[in-house]
Parts: structure tokens; C-alpha cells; sequence
């Protein structure tokens, strides 16, 4: 057998100044994703993943914490200011604007991604009595 040297490749971190941040607050979890502006997901945190469990997902201050651990994460990018893309109507969505503008990011805009229905669905018939 022949010998295998293997080199250890170091990891080059790219430097990302301006990054988007994807906010989905549902009614039972906060998801905050940091991705570049082309789309590739450089950090993900969330309530659930932070240590939160049951409804305490979906509070607030569970928010907040996600987003102080997604700029930690973020850190070594180099990121600087965020696009802010707001999903969901959880009570979470405010907390974590405010947890990531508080961590040290800067916000440059923050847009509201939210689904609207443009009719719904089609009506229940009325019962017959």
C-alpha cells in the first residue's frame, strides 16, 4: 500500500460586508437565517435549536436570544449590515429585528415578506336547516 498524506486544507471564510437576514416567526418557532446576497446560507439559528421547548419557542425574549447567537455565528464572515426579510406573524418578529440590530449588525432595510391571501379559500355552503 502506498502512503496517503493528506494536506489540512484551512477553511477560507470569505468576507460578506452586506448579508440578508431571513426572519420567519411563526406561531410556534423563530427561524433567523444570514445568507449573502446571492443566496448562499452562511448561519441558521433558531428558538428551538437555542434550547427553547414548547411554547416557549414562540415568545419573544426566545427571539431575541436566536438572535444574539446568529450575529455571534455570523462574526467570523465579517458582516456588517443586513437586509432584514420579515416572514410570519409570531409574536417574535419585532424581538428579532430589535436582538440583531442590539447584537451589533446594522440595519439597512427591512421589507415585510409576508403570504396574503388573495381570496382564500372557496367558502364553506351554507348549512340547511
Amino acid at each position: 500500500m502506498a502512503d496517503k498524506t493528506t494536506k489540512n486544507k484551512k477553511k477560507i471564510r470569505k468576507s460578506v460586508p452586506l448579508a440578508h437576514a431571513y426572519v420567519t416567526a411563526t406561531y410556534n418557532n423563530t427561524m433567523i437565517t444570514i445568507a449573502e446576497p446571492s443566496g448562499n446560507v452562511l448561519v441558521w439559528a433558531s428558538a428551538g435549536a437555542n434550547g427553547f421547548k414548547g411554547t416557549r419557542k414562540s415568545t419573544p425574549y426566545a427571539a431575541t436570544i436566536t438572535a444574539e447567537k446568529v450575529v455571534e455565528k455570523v462574526a467570523p464572515y465579517g458582516v456588517e449590515r443586513v437586509k432584514v426579510f420579515v416572514k410570519g406573524v409570531g409574536t417574535g418578529r419585532e424581538q428579532a429585528i430589535r436582538g440583531l440590530h442590539a447584537a451589533g449588525l446594522e440595519l439597512e432595510a427591512i421589507f415585510d415578506q409576508t403570504p396574503m391571501p388573495h381570496n382564500g379559500c372557496r367558502k364553506k355552503r351554507p348549512r340547511r336547516v
